[in-house]
């Protein structure tokens, strides 16, 4: 018999897709998901060993029947670009997770679900949970909005909501976003097929790149949370993307440089790093996997597609 029911909206997507995966071993298992960026063939093996799917979007949850232990919300449109081309996303967003909140409230559900390190674009880092965000751009503001929806249900409600602020997320089923997949799976995707990974700017800016098993075991230890917590899913550790280049050439053996354009975007995030100390502390995360492996995980996840 499985130990939990779970449902994973956005369970299709890259991350969701991989915790999935890791859920289904000892779990009952639910994806909804409205296949977005999400693939149904990115859960196959899920599916046939057991995993429920439903094509449906996040604010649709309260159709759903079962009574769940846990909900990971990442059914949430993950990406800058997306927003700037249709700034009612955000509108999207906050009607997603204010449905899955008022689902949590009705059958008292903890809810873990994907917030970002956009946030702290212009802070300086290392960057702490407690630091209060300036205003950037639609994407930042639609998931403070989620986070302090997930308060607010907090206080008035006492559900227990973690905010999981993810930093450079990549790896295992990344590749399938497309121009929405993180800066590493498209640098190594180009050089694998001969082409100049593409810069803006002079490559200086810096990330804090964390493999997306790191963030699976952060989803699920902070489901153990109690009341409204935030927590940063990071390295600590971060990488200007000509350091990021140099290390691909060497993963891959090509030798390729990449072509710098002009930024195009006046708000663009220019260093992320995590402050780790508190996920270490309150929920025992930290991140295990190093740039160098994780490289090399891509680059064997991506190579056997290409």
């Amino acid at each position: 018999m499985k130990d939990k029911k779970i449902l994973v909206t956005g369970g299709a997507g890259f991350i969701g897709s991989n915790l999935v995966e890791s859920l289904n071993r000892d779990n009952d298992v639910t994806v909804l998901d409205n296949l977005h960026t999400g693939k149904k063939s990115n859960i196959k093996g899920a599916i046939e060993n057991g995993v429920a799917f439903v094509k449906g979007d996040a604010k649709d949850v309260k159709k759903m029947k079962e009574d769940f232990d846990y909900i990971f919300h990442l059914g949430i449109y993950s990406a800058s670009p997306m927003y700037r081309e249709n700034p009612n996303l955000v509108g999207e967003v906050i009607h997603g997770i204010t449905n899955v909140l008022e689902y949590g409230k009705e059958y008292n559900i903890p809810i873990v679900f994907a917030s970002t390190s956009s946030i702290y674009n212009g802070i300086s880092p290392p960057h702490k949970e407690s630091v209060i965000p300036g205003v950037t751009d639609y994407y930042t503001e639609a998931r403070i909005a989620c986070e302090r929806l997930g308060e607010l249900y907090a206080k008035l409600h006492d559900v227990n909501v973690a905010a999981m602020r993810f930093f450079s997320v990549y790896g295992y089923n990344d590749i399938g976003k497309g121009v929405y997949s993180n800066l590493l799976t498209q640098f190594m995707s180009a050089m694998l097929k001969g082409e100049r990974p593409v810069i803006y700017g002079d490559g200086e800016q810096r990330r804090d790149f964390v493999f997306v098993s790191d963030v699976v075991d952060a989803l699920q230890k902070a489901s153990s949370a109690r009341g409204f917590n935030v927590y940063n899913v990071g390295t600590g550790k971060s990488y200007s993307l000509n350091e990021a280049v140099e290390r691909l050439q060497k993963v891959t053996g090509r030798k390729i440089k990449p072509k710098y354009v002009r930024m195009p975007v006046k708000n663009y995030v220019m260093v992320t790093q995590a402050d780790t100390s508190k996920a270490k502390r309150e929920i025992g995360f930290s991140a295990r996997v190093t740039l160098d492996k994780g490289l090399k995980l891509l680059y064997s996840s991506i190579a056997s597609k290409e």
